[in-house]
């Protein structure tokens, strides 16, 4: 097996590959670029798992922090099958630190994912049932005190910014202004997304990366107790 280094940064190479992938996105050019692919993306991206690894088992003693392609790195090749983007391949890459399991939709996860100008980083849910928002609820109502101490954690930081799809119709019309961007949402998660800077070159990535994560380690936790209660009531 090949030895992991210490990630020192991406490349201009890097990003050269991902902005040329959006225009030549078939088997062929990607089988001529495949060295490039893994010498400038592939191997970074296992690096700075790899680095990233020791604290994130501080967040969570659970995570799969395995720096490989279907572990913790995302395959370079789209499942067709069910998309209207019928490309061959993602013009993205992403590392994501989650507990092992089938259900990972629906369990939170921290990413970070890189594409040909900008990246972005958080925790959330992927892509959260009905059921596991409607838990979110479910927690919010029964226990309000926990809850308003998850907001003011959140409003105690300035780096990241909720998102996730919301319900048109109100569902609850008694919330405040404050709980209801949390309380109509149909998917959950914290991002912060910026244009490509000079930190992406440098180790100081794996620095910044783990101190962002830190500020979003108790909204993990919240999110995981509701994920476990429904497991516990499933």
């Amino acid at each position: 097996m090949k030895k992991i280094s210490r990630f020192t940064g991406f490349s201009n190479e890097t990003f050269s590959f991902l902005k040329a992938l959006q225009t030549n996105n078939n088997k062929d050019w990607f089988e001529a670029h495949r060295e490039v692919y893994v010498r400038f993306l592939v191997d970074p991206l296992r690096c700075l798992v790899n680095d990233l690894g020791h604290f994130m088992l501080i967040i969570d003693p659970h995570f799969d922090v395995t720096p490989a392609i279907n572990r913790t790195i995302s395959r370079i090749y789209r499942d067709t099958r069910f998309s209207k983007n019928k490309s061959p391949y993602k013009t993205t890459a992403w590392i994501t630190f989650k507990r092992p399991g089938k259900d990972w939709r629906n369990s939170p996860a921290y990413f970070f994912e890189l594409s040909a100008d900008s990246y972005r980083f958080g925790m959330g849910f992927y892509g959260a049932s009905p059921n596991t928002m409607s838990s979110v609820r479910q927690r919010i109502d029964k226990k309000p005190e926990e809850f308003e101490k998850v907001i003011a954690l959140y409003k105690k930081q300035d780096v990241f910014h909720i998102e996730g799809e919301k319900y048109v119709r109100i569902i609850n019309k008694e919330k405040s202004e404050e709980i209801q961007d949390w309380y109509q949402r149909r998917n959950l998660y914290f991002v912060c997304t910026k244009r490509i800077n000079r930190i992406l070159f440098s180790e100081r990535l794996v620095e910044n990366l783990s101190s962002s994560f830190f500020l979003l380690a108790p909204l993990y936790q919240y999110l995981l107790k509701v994920k476990e209660n429904d497991a516990i009531v499933t």
